[in-house]
């Protein structure tokens, strides 16, 4: 299975180690699945990363440690073209859908925007990511 994690997920994991992100992180490192990840996630979340309101929760190196980690265990796509059928309401959630459908893989996020378009494609919270796709109940 592959997914691809929306950079809010990442964060979040990185902040507590607790919680649905981080438990998807240790699952990824377990081997439980594969993360895809482009230049323009790895440029975002390096940029996400280093504002003011997040400073106080990562230092240069974690966010250098992350995006190396990413690298080099993420399978790495090229970007893909933007959708034509399918939008988020916020025009730089598009890349995410792109990459999504281009390598049939599902979406992980936070993002209420992305999260709206569960209906079109496989889009799903952190919890409802553990709860239904890694962790099935009988």
């Amino acid at each position: 299975m592959q997914i691809i994690l929306d950079d809010n997920v990442i964060i979040s994991a990185m902040i507590s180690k607790e919680g649905s992100p981080a438990k998807i992180m240790r699952e990824w490192l377990r081997g439980s699945f594969e993360i895809i990840i482009s230049q323009k996630l790895l440029e975002e979340l390096g940029r996400v990363l280093t504002y003011p309101k997040l400073q106080k929760y990562t230092t240069q190196s974690d966010i250098d440690n992350i995006i190396n980690l990413l690298s080099e265990e993420g399978v790495s796509i090229e970007d893909a073209e933007l959708p034509s059928e399918i939008f988020s309401k916020d025009p730089d959630d598009n890349y995410l859908i792109a990459l999504a459908l281009r390598t049939k893989s599902m979406i992980v996020t936070g993002d209420l925007d992305l999260l709206s378009l569960s209906n079109k494609i496989p889009i799903f919270s952190p919890v409802d990511f553990l709860e239904k796709i890694l962790e099935p109940s009988d």
